[in-house]
C-alpha cells in the first residue's frame, strides 16, 4: 500500500482564494507527490536555493498571533526578534502545533504567508530578499507556490526586518 499525501482540498482552496483576493493567478499553486513540509524538502521538490524556500513561524506576542517569514536557510533568532520587537522573554514564544491550527487554520508544514483569518501580523526577515522569487506554502505540507519577494512583502503588509544576523546590522 502506497502512503498518499492527506486531503486538504480546503486549506489549499483557502489559499488559492486568498492569491485571487490579493490580485495574483490562484494557479501559482503547485499540489505536488513529495513532501514539502520543511525548507530542505520543499526546495528539493522544486528545485530551488533551500534559501529561497518561505519558512511560516507563528509566535505568540503577548497572546496575539505573530507571523514570522524566515529564509530557508536561516533560523529566527529569537532573541534577535524580542529585541526588535521590545518584548521580553517571558513575552514572546512559539505557538505549539494545536495553537498554530486554532490561530491560521493551518497544520505546521502547511502555513501559507496569506489566508489568514483575522489576517496576522507578519514580520519578514530581509534574508528572503536575495532572492527575486521565493516559495511558501500554500496550505498543506505538499503544496506551495512561487511569488516574487516584493510581492510577498506586499500583499502581507510584512515589516521587513532583520532576524538572523547579529544586533547592530541592518537589512540593505
Amino acid at each position: 500500500m502506497s502512503a498518499q499525501a492527506p486531503a486538504t482540498g480546503g486549506a489549499v482552496e483557502r489559499v488559492r482564494q486568498a492569491l485571487a483576493g490579493a490580485g495574483l493567478d490562484p494557479l501559482l499553486v503547485r499540489e505536488l507527490p513529495e513532501d514539502t513540509s520543511t525548507a530542505e524538502a520543499a526546495a528539493h521538490a522544486v528545485d530551488a536555493p533551500v534559501g529561497s524556500i518561505v519558512k511560516s513561524l507563528v509566535f505568540l506576542a503577548d497572546d496575539a498571533p505573530l507571523l514570522v517569514l524566515v529564509a530557508g536557510d536561516h533560523r529566527a533568532d529569537v532573541k534577535r526578534l524580542r529585541t526588535n520587537l521590545g518584548l521580553s522573554k517571558s513575552r514572546l514564544r512559539i505557538a505549539q502545533p494545536a495553537e498554530v491550527v486554532a490561530l491560521t487554520g493551518y497544520e505546521v508544514g502547511g502555513v501559507p504567508p496569506l489566508g489568514h483569518r483575522p489576517p496576522l501580523r507578519t514580520l519578514v526577515d530581509c534574508a528572503l530578499g536575495r532572492f527575486g522569487v521565493v516559495w511558501a506554502a500554500a496550505g498543506s505540507a505538499n503544496a506551495v507556490f512561487p511569488i516574487p519577494y516584493i510581492t510577498l512583502v506586499d500583499i502581507t503588509k510584512g515589516e521587513v526586518m532583520d532576524l538572523d544576523s547579529p544586533v547592530g546590522s541592518f537589512c540593505a
